[in-house]
């Protein structure tokens, strides 16, 4: 009898999970594509809610979103595009939040960094950065080598990429020798120099619920649950910090 109950109750919750469990879509910034797939899985685990996740430059992902794709939460690098999107209407006023806060740092596979400064002012053909336009790790790249006093000098060896992924990716293909890459890229790497924080504007990583994902039980889930202990233990893991 016991038995039957038993079966009874889980075949009840099985079936209420599955009716009320949902998907959300979330434009995430490249930067932060290992952490971001780890805890959709934790996620998925605590709510039964399934997230679709697409990765970018945050400029990119952004432009994307003025042009009406369908993502309905906004995982950004810096704190200015989602402060924007509410500004510009696109999302849900009083949801901004600073979920991550990023440090810059530079990567080589060739070369031995541990004094980076003096590596950046040594002989090298191709120095790796992402697009200072559109990612905020690119940019911060282009401070940093502006508050050295050596950006005019190294300028010509830089070779761009459309996303902080695509950068790491030119370094660990040797198409560039060194470069700068997120710190959460190259956890436990070798020939890594984190980047003095006094070379760069703080890279304060925001999120925010967008209007598409006002009325949608995944999305607002996940805004809350990004700032749980389980997910903030995921996000400084992966070398981040968090307020």
């Amino acid at each position: 009898m016991n038995r039957i109950f038993l079966s009874t109750l889980l075949a009840g919750l099985l079936a209420s999970t599955a009716a009320y469990a949902d998907s959300a879509s979330v434009a995430v910034a490249a930067n932060f594509t290992a952490v971001a797939e780890e805890l959709a899985g934790l996620f998925k685990t605590e709510t039964g809610h399934d997230l679709v996740l697409s990765f970018g430059a945050t400029g990119q992902l952004y432009t994307q979103i003025s042009q009406g794709a369908p993502f309905e939460v906004f995982l950004a690098a810096d704190d200015e595009r989602p402060a924007k999107a509410v500004a510009d209407g696109f999302g849900v006023d009083g949801t901004v939040f600073t979920y991550a806060i990023g440090t810059l740092a530079l990567y080589s596979t060739s070369l031995t960094v541990g004094d980076g400064e003096a590596v950046l002012k040594g002989p090298f053909e191709k120095l790796a950065i992402a697009d200072p336009e559109a990612a905020p790790y690119g940019r911060a790249a282009v401070e940093t080598l502006k508050a050295m006093g050596i950006y005019d000098m190294v300028e010509p060896r830089l070779v761009t990429g459309e996303n902080i992924s695509q950068t790491l990716q030119f370094i660990e293909s040797g198409n560039a020798e060194l470069g700068f890459v997120a710190a959460s890229q190259v956890v436990g790497k070798d020939n890594v120099w984190l980047v003095p924080s006094g070379f760069y504007e703080p890279i304060r990583q925001d999120a925010v619920l967008l209007k598409t994902g006002e009325d949608n039980p995944a999305a607002t889930a996940f805004i809350d649950f990004l700032k749980s202990d389980a997910a903030v233990t995921v996000i400084k893991a992966a070398g981040y910090a968090v307020d």
